[in-house]
């Protein structure tokens, strides 16, 4: 599903009205901004486990704007050219390469034409308590990000617990390798049953 954007807490409770309308459990999965809202919403009684891809992970007090402002040495700078009216845009010159290099171009502008607006106050909301500290998790590493680099994934991975394993692909990673993430939520839904 999409998320409205504008705030964490309103993205938390979109998603959970989404799991409220399921019959059984959920696997529930999030990319980029989307970690931190399934780090939240991942609490509902419905979800089993938790699928990062290429997503920050933020942990009790933490925010992605928190993740972004204190970047590991040569992390990218995200190409976010100052909010117009509290929201923020990926500039467009500079989505190809930073968002989806491994996209083909014209759907890589596409995507940046079709880009949903960012709320400043979804990029500052903090987390309360993590999921990942009483959910299985599994976290898919895009090794080519320009976003967010790949030993910062590692790192969340790691912190959070997560099953983490990797694929050679830029942030747009459920773009351009589908396979690995659908391969990444079977495992999840495996590993999650098996563990009740």
């Amino acid at each position: 599903m999409q998320h409205p954007t504008l705030s964490l807490a309103d993205d938390v409770a979109s998603t959970e009205r989404a799991l409220d309308a399921l019959g059984g459990p959920a696997i529930l999965g999030g990319h980029s901004y989307g970690g931190a809202v399934i780090t939240v919403a991942g609490h509902h009684d419905r979800v089993a486990a938790l699928v990062y891809v290429a997503a920050f992970v933020p942990d009790k007090g933490e925010s992605v704007g928190t993740l972004i402002a204190d970047p590991s040495p040569g992390a990218p700078v995200p190409p976010t050219p100052p909010p117009v009216d509290g929201f923020l845009f990926l500039a467009r010159a500079k989505f190809h390469a930073a968002f989806a290099a491994d996209v083909p171009l014209a759907e890589a502008e596409f995507m940046a034409d079709a880009q949903v607006p960012w709320g400043l106050d979804a990029f500052g909301g903090t987390v309360g308590e993590p999921a990942w500290r009483h959910r299985p998790s599994w976290y898919l590493v895009a090794t080519d990000d320009q976003l967010i680099l790949p030993s910062a994934q590692r790192a969340m991975a790691r912190r959070a617990g997560s099953t983490a394993t990797g694929v050679d692909a830029g942030h747009a990673v459920y773009v351009s390798r589908p396979d690995a993430v659908a391969d990444l939520v079977r495992q999840a839904a495996t590993g999650a049953t098996a563990d009740t």
